[in-house]
This record gives C-alpha cells, sequence and structure tokens, in this order.
C-alpha cells in the first residue's frame, strides 16, 4: 500500500526527490514492456457488421447482387477460432491451405498468395447472460466492458475456396491480431453519436434490433503498412486508409442482441468482432481485398514499390483515435504484426 501511495504521488507531481529515487527502479519504459492479452477469450463470433465492405466485396464476387437477401436484415456473423488470438506484435507466418486457381480443374496446397489484414474493432464481454435468456436492445450496450483494435487475418484464395457453403474456416483461424489495450466503454461516452441513417428504401430493423439510444461511436481508424525496404531506409509507415466506426450498418448492441436472441448465452471475457470496418468513400477500405479489386489494381507506395496483397517482411499496423472538441483525445494503442515467410513443411 505504501509503494501504491507513493506511486499517486509521484503521478500527482508532488513526490518527494527520496520517493522519486526509490520508484524509479520500479517503473518499466514503454519501449521495454512486454504484453499479454488483456483477457483469456473463451469464445470470439467474428461479425460481418460494415455495408460498405459487404457491398465492395459483393461486386468482386457477385457483381449482379453484392449484397445478399440477408443482410439489411440481420448482423451476419460467423464461429471464430479463440485460440489463434494473439497479441499485438505476434509475428504472423504465412499460412497455407487448399487453394483451386481460377485455371485449373482441381485445387492444389500451398502457401497463400493472397495474404491480407482486415481492420476491426472488438468487444470485450463483461457481464454474460444465462443460457435461454436472450439479451434485450435496451439493456445490450451495458453488457460491454470495451474496445479494443483487432486484425482479422485474412488467406483469400484459401477462404474462396472454402468458403462455400458454411463460410470462413481455414482461410481465417490461423491468426487474428489484438491490442493490448482496452478502453472501457465509461471512457468512451462522450464520443457516443447515432449512427448513420440507413439509405431511403432500406427496411427498419425488427423491434428485437430497433433502439433509438445513440449506440455508434466516433472512433477514426487507420492502417499503415511498412515493407522490409521501407525499414532499411528509415522511411515511416504509409496510411494505406482512414476510416470511423460510426459507419457500420449495424451495432455492437445490435450485434449481442441477435447473438443472444436464440437464448445463447454469451461469457464474461467474450469477444466479439465488428468485421472489416470500411467506408462509403475512397480510401476508406479496411482491407487490400478491396483497395486493390482483388489484386487487379496494385498500391503504388511512396518508395516506388507495388503491393497487392501482403508479402513476406510487411508489416501491418492498425491505430484508432476518439477527438472531440473540449475532451481528451483517447489513442487504442497500436495493433501490429510481421508477415514471416510460410513454414518448410
Amino acid at each position: 500500500s505504501s509503494l501504491r501511495q507513493s506511486l499517486i504521488e509521484l503521478l500527482r507531481h508532488d513526490a518527494s526527490p527520496e520517493k522519486r529515487r526509490a520508484i524509479e527502479p520500479l517503473l518499466i519504459p514503454a519501449t521495454n514492456a512486454q504484453f499479454f492479452k488483456p483477457i483469456a477469450v473463451g469464445d470470439y463470433t467474428d461479425f460481418y457488421a460494415s455495408i460498405h465492405h459487404a457491398i465492395n466485396v459483393g461486386k468482386l464476387f457477385r457483381p449482379d447482387q453484392p449484397l445478399l437477401p440477408n443482410y439489411k436484415w440481420i448482423p451476419i456473423g460467423y464461429h471464430g477460432r479463440a485460440s489463434s488470438l494473439v497479441i499485438s506484435g505476434t509475428n504472423i507466418h504465412r499460412p497455407s491451405g487448399q487453394i483451386k486457381p481460377p485455371e485449373s480443374s482441381t485445387p492444389t496446397f500451398g502457401p497463400t498468395s493472397q495474404l491480407d489484414y482486415e481492420l476491426e474493432v472488438a468487444a470485450y464481454i463483461g457481464t454474460g447472460n444465462p443460457l435461454g435468456e436472450p439479451i434485450p436492445i435496451e439493456s445490450a450496450e451495458q453488457h460491454i466492458f470495451g474496445l479494443s483494435l483487432l486484425n482479422d487475418w485474412s488467406a483469400r484464395d484459401i477462404q474462396s475456396w472454402e468458403y462455400q457453403p458454411l463460410g470462413p474456416f481455414l482461410g481465417k483461424s490461423f491468426a487474428t491480431s489484438l491490442s493490448p489495450f482496452v478502453v472501457p466503454m465509461d471512457a468512451l461516452q462522450p464520443y457516443r453519436i447515432t449512427p448513420e441513417p440507413r439509405a431511403p428504401g432500406d427496411p427498419e430493423p425488427l423491434p428485437y434490433l430497433a433502439s433509438t439510444a445513440p449506440e455508434a461511436i466516433d472512433l477514426t481508424v487507420e492502417v499503415f503498412l511498412s515493407t522490409p525496404k521501407m525499414r532499411e531506409a528509415s522511411q515511416p509507415p504509409h496510411r494505406l486508409s482512414t476510416g470511423n466506426l460510426r459507419d457500420l450498418y449495424w451495432t455492437f448492441p445490435q450485434m449481442i442482441a441477435h447473438h443472444t436472441s436464440n437464448g445463447c448465452n454469451l461469457i464474461e471475457g467474450d469477444l466479439l468482432a465488428s468485421g472489416t470496418i470500411s467506408g462509403p468513400n475512397s480510401g476508406s477500405q479496411g482491407s487490400l481485398l478491396e483497395i486493390t479489386q482483388r489484386g487487379a489494381n496494385p498500391i503504388q507506395l511512396p518508395n516506388g514499390e507495388q503491393r497487392t496483397f501482403l508479402e513476406d517482411g510487411d508489416e501491418v499496423m492498425l491505430r484508432a483515435t476518439c477527438e472531440k472538441h473540449g475532451y481528451p483525445r483517447i489513442s487504442f494503442g497500436e495493433c501490429r504484426g510481421r508477415v514471416l515467410p510460410a513454414r518448410a513443411d
């Protein structure tokens, strides 16, 4: 308790020189800190809550029908793999899997050539619900403890071959990166806003998903890329996109209300991810799949390099901030990961 009090006094800038000298050996420079996952996640659900992302991707695979008929009625999600959630800074080996090139009649097995990131925000469940008891939309936000950054690494060529008819599997379960920092919902209270209005003609949410509360968060999210050549030349990371959490079609409370509507029980520490956050404008896409149009339009980096998908040695960094006049600027820290070559066998 005396050490705790001394630290409090130091933070208040009124500690004596003697106390400062006693405390300094206990302080760890941020560059030397080792981060861990903030919670041992038991279950992880990944949603598909950005309509802009869904349309962008849908146009690449189904030009005549980008959105499937259910998208505007229910928050689409799938059960992720909690065991492969890793903390920011963990290197990611390029995964291997079954891949079927368009020109081939049979699949082959090998390393992905279409490794991608997905810019997402994750919500930690602070209070669960008993099995069989849905969470009403009016109280859904009370079940969220806080938010973090999340990178849902994706092997697009593996995913495109395996996802029909049951959805993502090995193309995503090899790794998902988490920021070590959790921003509590109380800290985000000043930045809550009303979600973007739905387009004319879109159906209103069914009653169990309808809410008048300001459930969206005005959170700016960014993606940066650093290549080996950029680091060798001491060049700063290049920003690939900027988006905002407020652009989601479905909010986290709606995700929770839908997730539990059949009586499914959420447990303290469960993780719900937003899905890729993309906006309506150019430069706000949250994945390379969208930015490069599935590799058809390579990105031109400032040093002359090009990218369609991630190459070995590339490092992806996600950042997010809340800013509002008269209130402190809140940073979500950083969620980063570097791509390593595929394992030999």
